[in-house]
Parts: structure tokens; C-alpha cells; sequence
């Protein structure tokens, strides 16, 4: 299929990250594309995690407010604006309030991450 189309709400399984209130769902991987990967993700209300970016990643804030912190700056974004991280970037992610995401990752952020040195970072992660 050439045209897909993706919404939260019928995503077919959300993640979770440790037992915080972060949630992770893809929707376009490893077994449906070939170098990009998307997701969908939820936030509860002051939640954050850190991270080592190991892929080139652009997110989307659908509704509340995201703050990516790294070593060199700090970017908040709103409901439609994005914030864009490069490979080899260490961050902390952090929700404001109740937040909803999308983000998009080259080459699939899954794959990228089991691929490094930093694999062992996606063992946070489990079924919801």
C-alpha cells in the first residue's frame, strides 16, 4: 500500500515506560518501512524520562506542552509546533500537563537503539 493512514486512538499496542504514566505506540516500523519509523505517544502530567538518541527525531506536540532537555539547550514546545533532535543527542523528555505526541525517527528508533551501546535503554519499556 502506497497511502496509510495513522490515528492514536487506533493504534494496535501501546507501551509503557517503566510504571510512569509514558506511553509509546508505533505505528510505522521496522515490518512496514524500510528507513522511517513513526509513533504516537501519551505523557501524564509531569512525567519525564532520559534518553540517548541514536536516530534523527522530529516531534510533534498534538496537545499540551513538551520540554526536550539536552546538554547544550532546553526547547519547549505547544499543541503544533515541533521540536527536532539529532543522532547521538542525551536528553530528558518532560510533559508539562497531560500531553499527546507524534513523532517521526530515520531510521526507525527501535531498530537504531538495539543497534547501539545504549540497546538496554528499551528494557524500560513493557506491554500495556
Amino acid at each position: 500500500m502506497s497511502i496509510r493512514h495513522f490515528s492514536i486512538d487506533k493504534v494496535p499496542a501501546w507501551y509503557q515506560h517503566t510504571d510512569r504514566q509514558i506511553f509509546l505506540a508505533d505505528v510505522l516500523d521496522e515490518s512496514n518501512s524500510e528507513a522511517l519509523g513513526v509513533w504516537f505517544g501519551r505523557f501524564g502530567a509531569g512525567e519525564s524520562n532520559d534518553w540517548i538518541v541514536t536516530y534523527d527525531e522530529m516531534i510533534v506536540v498534538l496537545k499540551g506542552r513538551f520540554t526536550v532537555r539536552g546538554q547544550d539547550n532546553t526547547e519547549t514546545a505547544a499543541a503544533g509546533e515541533v521540536i527536532f533532535l539529532t543522532k547521538g543527542t542525551k536528553v530528558t523528555y518532560q510533559a508539562h500537563e497531560a500531553t499527546e505526541l507524534v513523532g517521526s525517527t530515520y531510521p526507525h528508533w527501535q531498530v537504531a537503539q538495539r543497534q547501539s551501546e545504549h540497546a538496554a535503554m528499551l528494557d524500560d519499556f513493557h506491554s500495556a
